[in-house]
């Protein structure tokens, strides 16, 4: 079982039994509670004839049983398979296409939507009922380089691809920030606001417990529960993207509070404003701003904190075992402040995307991982993000591709082109915004309907735009979005948000 999360998880079960692992809505689970319900997982499916490299699909809100089953698939050699839950039937079936789980559980708010989607949901119920029961020893013995995960990213095509992580890749990160980083030593106390579905929540969840920390997992995010739950769990380590820590910045009580605990405290997913760090260095909390991608396996920047103050605007050098470059197209080193593509490695790196070898060699190369992202670095090798050469829209720190967005909306009786472009929003950063051409003005209110049956809530554009003219495009045909943006920098401004 040697370099597994298995192996990490019976550790700290061992070692701190009686630690929480996982904090819920008030609800404690122990390591050695975590353990033992997640191998009654792992026999439940071995008995239900679980194979090992099976998927186990997952579309549920956070909560301990999502967290036993993603431990109890992996013991059992089965590969996590979360879903968003926000996903529409016609979402579901696109992700499940490709990755064809053997068993796929939801809770009883969204077993419609995957019913409809055409599979077979079993109830998170089961789980629950295995939260208390005999010692139970699962067959399978979990090797280190067997794939655990497979992560959906939204990416710049219409279709999420699959991150695959492994044992050893996913191990391997918690290693490297444990090297460098002491703030997440065990028995930390940490908050994960993400959903499990995500990255960011997934990696989170095994990167702490890895660690043996204990995470508090929030449903929602409520900016006055989360500045309470920092005083009263005396949190040491949280990380979110800057509009959160606007937002506790701004409750009442924010002045007296007492966050002297807080060792760690990342953003990422937009820039963090001189402002804000101000705000939050006269509480003695120093804000980090962080860079790294799903497929490098979570972080892979991190701002030194004796640095962070004097240039807010960069995202520090990578870590003890992952590297950071930025090059030409012809792979090339940059000069110190000369824009060029990040590229990265790291011992966390995906093992590539999920039956998609095509997607996958563009992105790794000679082992190095292409972002699609520019940054440029300075004399000390401190990396500034600049730009996205992926087409995203991040919106609350959700990776939205453009693509998706546009293929949906094309698909609108009337609409002949469109371009989704990222809208500024005061709540979740950015927003799309959709431009179409046609023969007529469709039906706004018809398309967003069309949009919300076939998108995510948040994927639906809150701007629409008619253009009696062709869209405009590059010489090689292909649409031109930089001067679409260009056109409509500041369209928002005269145009009513579209509910």
């Amino acid at each position: 079982m040697a370099q597994t999360l298995s192996s990490a998880l019976a550790w700290w079960a061992r070692m701190r039994p009686t630690q929480p692992a996982v904090i819920l809505g008030g609800d404690r689970l122990t390591y050695g509670e975590y353990k033992a319900w997640s191998d009654r997982v792992a026999a439940m499916l071995e008995a239900d004839g679980l194979q090992a490299g099976d998927r186990v699909a997952i579309c549920s809100t956070n909560s301990l049983a999502y967290c036993a089953l993603v431990m109890g698939v992996i013991r059992a050699g089965g590969i996590v398979n979360p879903v968003n839950f926000r996903f529409t039937a016609r979402e579901i079936r696109e992700l499940c296409e490709t990755t064809q789980p053997r068993f796929t559980f939801a809770a009883p708010e969204f077993e419609a939507n995957v019913q409809a989607a055409g599979l077979v949901s079993r109830s998170m119920a089961q789980v629950e009922e295995l939260r208390t029961g005999g010692v139970l020893v699962p067959l399978h013995d979990p090797q280190p380089d067997a794939p655990v995960v497979i992560i959906a990213t939204s990416g710049s095509t219409a279709k999420p691809k699959g991150v695959v992580y492994t044992n050893r890749s996913m191990t391997a990160y918690a290693a490297c920030w444990a090297l460098e980083e002491t703030s997440s030593s065990p028995g930390a106390r940490v908050i994960s606001l993400a959903p499990l579905n995500t990255s960011a929540g997934f990696v989170q969840l095994i990167h702490y417990t890895t660690q043996g920390c204990t995470v508090y997992m929030e449903p929602s995010f409520v900016p006055e529960a989360i500045l309470q739950l920092l005083q009263d769990e005396k949190i040491n380590c949280f990380g979110a993207v800057p509009t959160f820590f606007e937002a506790i910045a701004r409750c009442p009580g924010f002045g007296e509070a007492d966050l002297s605990a807080i060792r760690l405290a990342t953003a990422g997913g937009a820039r963090v404003s001189r402002q804000l760090l101000d705000i939050w260095k006269a509480k003695g909390v120093t804000i980090r701003q962080i860079y790294g991608q799903t497929e490098v396996g979570g972080n892979v920047t991190m701002m030194p904190e004796h640095l962070a103050m004097e240039e807010p605007e960069k995202c520090g050098w990578g870590n003890i075992f992952m590297e950071v470059r930025v090059l030409r197209p012809d792979g090339s080193a940059c000069e110190p402040g000369e824009a060029g593509e990040i590229v990265m490695r790291s011992p966390g790196m995906m093992t590539g995307y999920w039956r998609n070898e095509e997607e996958t060699a563009k992105a790794i190369r000679d082992g190095w991982l292409w972002s699609g992202d520019i940054g440029t670095m300075d004399e000390r090798g401190l990396l500034t993000f600049v730009d996205r050469l992926k087409d995203l829209i991040i919106s609350g720190g959700l990776n939205i591709s453009a693509a998706e967005i546009e293929r949906v909306v094309c698909e609108f009786d009337g609409v002949d082109e469109a371009l989704a472009i990222a809208a500024p929003d005061p709540k979740f950063g950015e927003t799309p915004f959709i431009i179409y051409h046609g023969a007529a003005e469709v039906d706004v209110a018809a398309l967003i309907a069309h949009c919300n049956a076939n998108l995510s809530n948040y994927k639906v554009p809150r701007y629409v735009v008619y253009s009696a003219e062709p869209l405009p495009r590059l010489a090689t045909g292909k649409l031109s979005k930089p001067a679409v943006r260009e056109r409509y920098a500041d369209a928002h401004q005269q145009l009513e948000r579209v509910r």
